[in-house]
């Protein structure tokens, strides 16, 4: 028999970081998700996880920024507003399917499971962090600039990393 685990969004994150003009990073942040996982045991080998991310969530402390990549240029948020990730297995990596921007493309993401505990409510919890890179071009974020020195303003890669906390339904 399986068990569901439901996210605990008070005690979890998801970010990301771009590097722009080839010589910082841009830090970000989507506020509003979701996550459930199904799992067999509390190893959560083979488990499957599905998650989603509204797109207009995204916060990069920069309002004209955050509106810049809600449109359609980036997010398209009116059209896309959601991120979604499905795998069927959970071990020391997650592979699933990410769809964003309407386009499905597998990636894996590296997981560490930070184990269970109980909170003073008598709540079972259980704790990931992940982290991966995904290219944007793979899905149809395309806008940049070219920049004078050579280069582009908004480099292709994306590092995406999240702590999320889990509780068992």
């Amino acid at each position: 028999m399986s068990t569901k685990w439901n996210l605990d969004p008070t005690h979890s994150e998801i970010t990301f970081s771009v590097k722009h003009m080839m010589i910082s990073k841009v830090k970000g942040q989507f506020k509003t998700f979701n996550a459930e996982i199904e799992s067999e045991d509390e190893n959560f080998k083979n488990a499957k996880v599905n998650a989603t991310i509204q797109t207009v969530s995204i916060d990069t402390n920069n309002a004209d920024r955050d509106a810049h990549l809600k449109g359609e240029d980036f997010f398209n948020s009116g059209n896309y507003p959601t991120i979604t990730f499905e795998s069927n297995s959970l071990n020391e990596g997650v592979t699933g399917n990410l769809t964003l921007n309407g386009i499905t493309k597998p990636v894996t993401l590296e997981v560490d499971f930070g184990g269970i505990g109980q909170d003073p409510w008598g709540n079972t919890k259980a704790g990931f962090s992940f982290e991966g890179k995904i290219k944007r071009s793979d899905f149809g974020l395309n806008w940049n600039a070219a920049l004078e020195a050579g280069g582009v303003l908004v480099s292709d890669d994306v590092k995406i990393a999240g702590e999320l906390q889990f509780v068992k339904a």
